[in-house]
């Protein structure tokens, strides 16, 4: 085992590998350290192959629903075994694509779970040695559970059992309405599959502005998904053909039985694999604690993503771990990324985006709130596409007109959020927004038509 190193990383991620990548470019010598497949929980078993799955239902729906726009498509039927197969095919195609991002930048990779013994050493599955100047902490998170619920293929199941599944029950009932509760929800309802979504919080998506949700559940009502907020889970039988969940809600304790029970309720930090506390290292509430300089209490090891209270989010892991390199070496000041400039995104149809604040936290914070709103089925875009479900809403202090938060809901959700997050991060105005010229027709003219409705000078509303 070579040692010596400027950095050795833990997690091979998006985090991890964008760090490793940054740091080599930048002249350290880099070893990163895998316990699995380049790539991490987004390129295996997240991001990339959810969002193949999704792609698979939303072709095989928009088909079977195609007559209106001319597309007749007898005998139309999916192959659910094959949409699981592309989906693998696509994460190694992935994991394939980071080693050799990895051999490109000539950075080591050493296969095995990597815990701290020191400052500057990690031991690799118990054995191997690695001493570098600096550690950089990316193992991400895993899949939670509740009390009283245990993962049992095929009955009961979290999203990564789920993603390497390629059978297809005849009902299921998803514990948590979260992003993942409703990407599966949504893929189910497409393929055929009776659908009821357990929820704690008051409306799907929690954190999410309330408006945008609401329309979400609409939308899922018209799927015939059943979605049932203010749950809470008690407990779950599982028998040999099917799962019996029971919840406390508004109306008392009911019984939900279904063929499978889909566990979506978020995820955790896996920092307990890391050897934290024998090395010193603060942790609070199961989080690293780190600095402005994503320094935890012990020099020299420092720590990002979902290790840390960041938004559990692939793209900031990314940011992040090039944040606390070019930190390290003096390229850029200390500082934290702004979690209110950061955009979410859920890939269901309506697709959802948010970035900044809801009108809620806004008006909590104490601005001055004015918002706008948009319905998407004015926009040509969406009557051209047949594409009319949705909506933009911009939240904005009244008197500076700064661009407080910005929610979409409807087709290209996904994408037409990136123009709220250059403004934002540019510390553009609602005024910006409005006034930009947008190419039409498009979904991103909504984001427009949001922002002059916000100033009472809307045209299309």
């Amino acid at each position: 085992m070579d040692e010596g190193y400027d950095l050795a990383v833990v997690g091979g991620g998006p985090g991890g590998y964008t760090a490793a990548i940054r740091a080599a470019q930048l002249g350290m010598r880099t070893v990163l350290v895998e316990r699995e497949k380049l790539g991490g929980v987004c390129g295996n078993w997240g991001c990339i192959p959810s969002k193949a799955i999704i792609r698979s239902a939303e072709i095989y729906d928009l088909a079977r629903r195609g007559e209106s726009l001319g597309i007749v498509a007898d005998g139309l039927r999916f192959d659910y075994e094959r949409i699981v197969a592309h989906s693998r095919e696509a994460a190694d195609r992935v994991s394939r694509g980071v080693q050799t991002l990895m051999k490109k930048n000539r950075i080591d990779v050493v296969a095995g779970e990597g815990r701290i013994d020191g400052e500057h050493r990690l031991v690799v599955d118990g054995k191997d040695v690695v001493d570098a100047e600096r550690i950089l902490l990316a193992a991400g998170s895993a899949e939670r559970l509740l009390p009283g619920i245990e993962v049992d293929p095929p009955r009961v199941m979290t999203s990564r059992e789920l993603l390497a599944d390629a059978t297809l029950p005849a009902s299921v009932v998803i514990v948590g309405g979260g992003a993942i509760g409703v990407e599966f929800g949504y893929v189910f309802s497409c393929l055929g599959v009776e659908v009821t979504i357990v929820e704690l919080e008051r409306h799907l998506l929690p954190g999410v502005d309330e408006t945008i949700a609401r329309e979400l559940q609409r939308s899922f009502s018209k799927r015939k998904v059943t979605v049932k907020t203010q749950c809470a889970f008690a407990s779950l039988e599982s028998g040999e053909s099917s799962v019996t969940v029971r919840v406390r809600g508004p109306k008392g304790e009911e019984a939900i039985t279904a063929e499978r029970c889909v566990v979506a309720v978020g995820r955790r930090p896996r920092a307990a694999e890391l050897g934290l506390a024998e090395a010193g290292i603060a942790v609070d509430r199961g989080l690293v604690r780190v600095n402005d300089r994503y320094e935890t209490s012990v020099p020299h090891i420092l720590a990002i993503g979902d290790l840390i209270d960041s938004p559990p989010l692939a793209h900031v892991a990314s940011s992040e771990g090039i944040a606390a390199v070019e930190i390290a070496l003096g390229r850029r000041p200390p500082g934290r990324l702004d979690a209110t400039r950061i955009p979410a995104c859920v890939y269901c149809h309506p697709e959802v985006a948010t970035i900044g604040r809801s009108e809620a936290q806004a008006k909590a914070d104490g601005y001055d709130v004015r918002c706008g709103t948009f319905a998407l089925r004015a926009l040509g875009r969406a009557v051209a596409s047949g594409d009319l479900e949705g909506m933009v809403k911009v939240v904005t202090d009244a008197r500076t007109g700064e661009l407080l938060g910005c929610h979409v809901i409807g087709g290209s959700a996904t994408e037409v959020i990136a123009e709220a997050a250059m403004l934002m991060n540019l510390e553009g105005t609602i005024w910006d927004m409005a006034h930009t010229v947008h190419a039409h027709p498009t979904f991103a003219e909504g984001t427009m038509e949001a922002a002059l409705n916000a100033l009472g000078e809307g045209l299309s509303a």
